[in-house]
């Protein structure tokens, strides 16, 4: 048995990015397979019965598919330099961190590459999928295919005419410079040590807004220090560093938090009430769709409309459960923490219907 690990996924995939980046901290040993459309139809599909990269192939001939699972399961197995604090208030604010970054970082990550001048570095990129080793002409025509297919993800996460402007004004003059005032003091998130966080934060602001053409050259002009992070997060560590101690969040954090609970969590809950209204109407539908409907969201002062993501669901359960399982003094410190940055409301969501993965598809307890 190979003691190798092996990631399948591709440069330019945004949740490829933050597996990545954890096997390398975690100093895993571990080969990268890019993902053509020959390996998605000879290993990813039938490995995981889902289309999803990426995807870890672990010693044990596992497959395991969802990022957020992937760090979870290597976690156990591998105890040594862990990515998720001990302390109440910091592992909380590192699963924050992650969902923001997994699940609303998106937002701006899809906008900049597909209605931003990426071109043809994207068309190359995907081309790569289908004809990995033809001329670059070849490579262009299929890569503009599969493009159009992922920019018409683009409306379904809310990116419309209307709400571009506010899109662009909130990631450029709110969330890079926030950022970079933080990496400019601080190694990581919490400290000199990465935390789970991190690593989703990693995934849209490295293969999107990092690596494609124009979003990267904003980056690397108005937010060097966030540039400088990105490019940290890609080389080994050899000493393994340290979150803050006394469970102290850093202050360049806190106005983040508050935007966190005030523009993506009334999505999330939302989201949580939306299907389990769902449920009660179908009550017979053993698969839950990636999405059912759409409902409204706010980016700066503009309102839009937007697919409502099932999966969000069980990204939320993972950081309430983490606040639930605090004993009560430790909850005492948490709820004075998320109550200066607008979170502790948030925090008592009472999910009736808990969602479970089994076999890569979503199913209700």
């Amino acid at each position: 048995m190979s003691e190798q690990y092996t990631l399948y996924g591709a440069p330019m995939s945004l949740y490829t990015g933050k597996a990545r980046a954890y096997l390398i901290f975690k100093s895993l040993p571990y080969t990268e397979v890019f993902s053509s459309l020959k390996v998605y139809k000879s290993v990813i599909v039938p490995k995981t019965g889902v289309r999803f990269v990426p995807v870890v192939k672990t010693p044990e001939d596992e497959y395991l598919q969802d990022t957020a699972q992937i760090i979870d399961t290597l976690e156990q197995r591998h105890p040594q330099r862990p990515v998720v604090p001990a302390t109440p208030k910091q592992k909380l604010v590192s699963y924050l961190f992650e969902t923001w970054g997994d699940e609303w970082l998106v937002i701006p990550a899809m906008h900049y590459r597909w209605n931003k001048d990426n071109f043809p570095f994207i068309y190359q990129e995907f081309g790569k999928v289908i004809a990995p080793n033809m001329p670059g002409f070849i490579r262009a025509f299929f890569g503009k295919k599969i493009g159009a297919k992922f920019k018409g993800f683009v409306p379904l996460l809310g990116i419309t005419d209307k709400s571009i402007p506010a899109i662009e004004d909130w990631y450029e003059n709110h969330v890079l410079p926030l950022l970079d005032k933080h990496f400019a003091e601080y190694d990581y998130l919490l400290g000199s040590k990465p935390c789970v966080g991190d690593f989703g934060l990693m995934g849209p602001l490295y293969a999107h807004l990092y690596r494609d053409p124009e979003p990267g050259s904003i980056m690397k002009e108005r937010a060097p220090n966030l540039a400088r992070w990105v490019e940290r997060m890609n080389q080994p560590q050899q000493v393994e560093g340290a979150y803050l101690a006394d469970d102290v969040i850093p202050d360049t954090l806190l106005e983040l938090l508050t935007r966190i609970f005030k523009e993506q969590w009334p999505v999330l809950i939302n989201t949580v009430k939306a299907l389990q209204d769902w449920t009660e109407q179908n009550p017979h539908i053993a698969e839950i769709p990636r999405t059912i409907g759409e409902h409204a969201y706010t980016i700066g002062e503009v309102t839009e409309n937007r697919a409502i993501g099932t999966f969000h669901q069980w990204k939320v359960q993972r950081i309430v459960d983490c606040y639930c399982q605090f004993e009560a003094q430790q909850k005492q410190s948490v709820d004075t923490f998320l109550q200066s940055v607008g979170g502790l409301e948030s925090m008592q969501l009472d999910i009736k219907k808990r969602l479970r993965r089994v076999n890569n598809k979503l199913k209700f307890n």
